[in-house]
């Protein structure tokens, strides 16, 4: 049974997910409600949960704000918010879970179901990670990649392109290194491309600053900073260019 706490300053809010934890996630018991940061802390002290449920925006405080106050990380957190904003990118940079309110019931059950997994991996390491994101320059951010080995983080700018594998996707780093991630190259071209990536082909999402070379043709390719060449799809030439300062020959 994994135990946990509710952080929200909305009072129907944390009577609402209580009630849906109790009726629906039979393997999770509510130890406390929380208003505040500082009750959250004392509940935290108290109870040792095992998840804490917390609110990103609260009246003078914010989620991040109860991280920034805890030692020794040693709970899950499952993100819980109105707003798809900043926020959310730094998360999901981070591979830490949130869910959007109105709370979906099969999203909490999936949620607390990758809690369980996630159970002997590194939870303060990702938490450390998301509060470094929040703060960081874009070309410092880190990414959580979700391996058959655990999640792997890495420095986005490290990342030279990715490609796609079914539902799978395979990254290729600067130290020549290949990762293969459960998500899908549509999840990471939505997460990335606000950060200098572009998709250049249905299979291929770049990092237009490891591209050494443009050689034209229909479509044209790219030769990479590791000397790999890609194919450019003739339906995202144009785009491409455009996004690469390049100007078309006719």
């Amino acid at each position: 049974m994994l135990k946990s706490i509710i952080v929200d300053d909305e009072p129907k809010s944390r009577e609402n997910l209580q009630i849906v934890l109790q009726d629906f996630v039979s393997n999770v018991t509510v130890e406390a409600l929380c208003a505040t940061v500082n009750e959250a802390v004392t509940a935290i002290n108290n109870t040792k949960p095992d998840i804490v449920f917390l609110d990103i925006e609260m009246q003078q405080e914010t989620g991040f704000d109860l991280l920034n106050k805890i030692g020794e990380i040693d709970f899950e957190v499952i993100f819980i918010t109105a707003y798809s904003d900043y926020a959310i990118k730094a998360i999901k940079f981070s591979a830490i879970d949130y869910l959007l309110k109105p709370i979906d019931i099969e999203e909490l059950k999936s949620a607390v179901q990758r809690v369980i997994q996630k159970r002997e991996g590194r939870t303060s390491g990702r938490l450390r990670i998301l509060r470094d994101n929040l703060t960081a320059p874009k070309e410092k951010l880190k990414i959580g990649l979700p391996t058959a080995h655990g999640i792997i983080f890495t420095g986005v700018e490290n990342i030279l392109y990715c490609e796609a594998s079914s539902n799978y996707t395979v990254l290729y780093t600067t130290d020549g290194k290949e990762y293969v991630a459960s998500k899908t190259l549509k999840e990471y071209e939505d997460l990335l491309l606000e950060y200098n990536f572009f998709r250049i082909h249905h299979s291929y999402l770049v990092n237009l600053s490891a591209i050494k070379k443009y050689v034209k043709g229909d479509g044209g390719y790219v030769i990479l900073a590791n000397e790999v060449s890609l194919d450019v799809s003739k339906r995202k030439k144009t785009d491409f260019l455009h996004r690469y300062n390049m100007r078309i020959s006719t």
